[in-house]
Order: structure tokens, then C-alpha cells, then sequence
């Protein structure tokens, strides 16, 4: 069993609250927050350059306007990424930026923007192709030491990159894609590879980015969404909350991002966690989606 960080089965993904989708105003992300938080969920995940670096900013607003809510959200964001947009002019080019000061000057902005003493987890967004991991391990433990960052790990990053850090400070989870339609870190040794080391994977994206409820005229999906709709009479459940529960089954306690910006749909997701698959219709998902049976 993985060594737990996450208090829930779930992340609160927030890209999608601000200018990247919902566009809430303060008055919006203060009802998102305390409905995530009365049904239990606290873990909210963020990345500076969500909004253009604008999103850590109009959540923190909440955050300053009620003090109380300080000690009860638990962020984890991320850093790493240079992306050019209006709020970063200087910027000319996308690109990778693990170097110490890149990182020192990132978690300050964020515990800054957020309005919070401690970052939970922070996360490597991407991997830098120009990494220095023994320079990377230095600013962590600087940041571990001074308390303003608990926790530490990447997103995105292959095993290779994971153990090259990882053999030089102890990560705890590695962010990827993973979900019924996105099996690579089933098959990659990815998912081997938590499991061994003890450490929680997050899986954004973790309904496919709404491939499900694409219309389509192709033969597979068709047979797909037929499976799909007698497994949730069979559990009595939603689409997604079968998507979730597929993922919840792995055994290296997979913690899902959930993606939408609205609090009903995260409410909704916490329902997955009593469907309890049997080990076939988890096999008969997989071969639905892939269009073949396992070798």
C-alpha cells in the first residue's frame, strides 16, 4: 500500500475555474471551495501558469477574504513551466525551468498569490531536458527546511526521470495522464514502479477528456459505450463515476484530478468510491477500450 499523502480518494483540479474555463468571480470560487470542502474534499490542486498565472491569484482572494478557510485547503501546485502570455512578457519562448532560482522565486509567488503559509505538494510540472537533479535536491531541502513546502514530487515525468530525481530526494507522487482511454502508465511500468517505491500516482485527465461523451459513428466506440452502459445499470452508477471507480481498483492507490469546475460533478465522483468492480468487468472495460482482448 502506498505511503498515503492525500487525506481523500480525490484531487480538486482547479485549471478550469478560472480564465481556462469557468471564469468564476471571488464570490463563485468561495461556493466551489466550501462545497468541496462540507463533502469532505481538501486537497485542491493548482500550477502557477493556470489563467495565464492568474487562477493561484483569484483563489488566494477567497482565502484572504476568509482567513478560517487558511488551516482547512491543502494546495498542491506546481511550477516549472515558462509560458508566455500578458501577465509574463518577458517571456519569449515556452520552455522548462527547474533551475533553483526559477523554482525559489515560483513558490514564493504561489504561497504569495494563495494567500498560505505551507504548499502541501509541490510538483515539477514538466521535465526540464536541462535538469540538474543534484541542484533540484539542494533547493528542496532548502524549501523542506524553511516549511514553505511539505511535500514534494513531478508531473509528467517517464520512470527514468522519476528515479534520476527521486535517487536524490524522496518524491511522493507522480502527476500523469491515466485513464481508460490514456493506459500508458499501465503498460510502461509506471504504475510497477509506484507501487514498489510506495508513493501515490495522480491521474489528470482521469475521464479521458470527455471521449466518452463524444458522439461518434465508429464501430469500436459504439461497442464501447454499449459496455459501458450495461456496466452502470449492472453498479448503478454514472459513466464517470464507472471511469473513476475502474481507476480507484489499481492497486497503487491511483488518486483521480478531478477536472470539472463544477461542485456538483465533484460531489457526484465521491459516489465512485463505494462501487466496488469485480476483476472481470475491470478486464472487460479494458477490452472494450482497446478493441481486443489482453494477450
Amino acid at each position: 500500500m502506498s505511503k498515503l499523502i492525500y487525506e481523500n480518494s480525490f484531487l480538486v483540479g482547479c485549471m478550469r475555474l478560472g480564465a481556462w474555463g469557468a471564469k468564476y468571480n471571488t464570490n463563485e470560487y468561495e461556493t466551489f471551495i466550501d462545497e468541496c470542502l462540507n463533502n469532505g474534499l481538501s486537497d485542491f490542486d493548482h500550477a502557477d501558469i493556470y489563467g495565464d498565472y492568474t487562477t493561484e491569484i483569484e483563489f488566494g482572494e477567497v482565502i484572504k477574504k476568509r482567513p478560517d478557510l487558511k488551516n482547512k485547503v491543502q494546495i498542491t501546485t506546481k511550477c516549472g513551466i515558462k509560458h508566455p502570455c500578458d501577465q509574463r512578457a518577458g517571456y519569449t519562448v515556452k520552455a522548462y525551468d527547474s533551475s533553483p532560482e526559477h523554482i525559489l522565486e515560483s513558490v514564493d509567488n504561489s504561497l504569495s498569490n494563495l494567500g498560505i503559509d505551507q504548499i502541501k505538494v509541490l510538483l515539477l510540472h514538466r521535465p526540464d531536458f536541462l535538469m540538474d537533479v543534484n541542484a533540484i535536491a539542494d533547493v528542496f531541502k532548502k524549501l523542506s527546511n524553511s516549511g514553505k513546502v511539505k511535500y514534494f514530487g513531478v508531473s509528467n515525468f517517464s520512470m527514468t526521470q522519476f528515479d534520476l530525481l527521486n535517487q536524490k530526494y524522496p518524491l511522493v507522487t507522480n502527476q500523469i495522464e491515466i485513464s481508460l482511454f490514456h493506459l500508458n502508465a499501465f503498460l510502461d511500468g509506471t504504475l510497477d514502479q509506484c507501487q514498489n517505491l510506495k508513493i501515490q500516482p495522480a491521474a489528470w485527465s482521469p475521464l479521458g477528456g470527455g471521449k466518452l461523451w463524444t458522439k461518434s459513428e465508429d464501430v469500436q466506440d459504439k461497442k464501447l459505450h454499449e459496455v459501458l452502459n450495461s456496466m452502470q445499470i449492472k453498479y448503478n452508477c454514472t459513466s464517470s463515476q464507472l471511469l473513476l471507480a475502474w481507476l480507484l481498483k489499481h492497486p497503487s492507490g491511483i488518486i483521480p484530478v478531478l477536472g470539472t469546475s463544477k461542485s456538483a460533478r465533484v460531489i457526484e465522483s465521491l459516489k465512485a468510491m463505494d462501487i466496488n468492480l469485480c476483476k472481470e468487468d475491470w478486464y472487460v472495460m479494458l477490452e472494450s477500450a482497446r478493441g481486443h482482448e489482453v494477450a
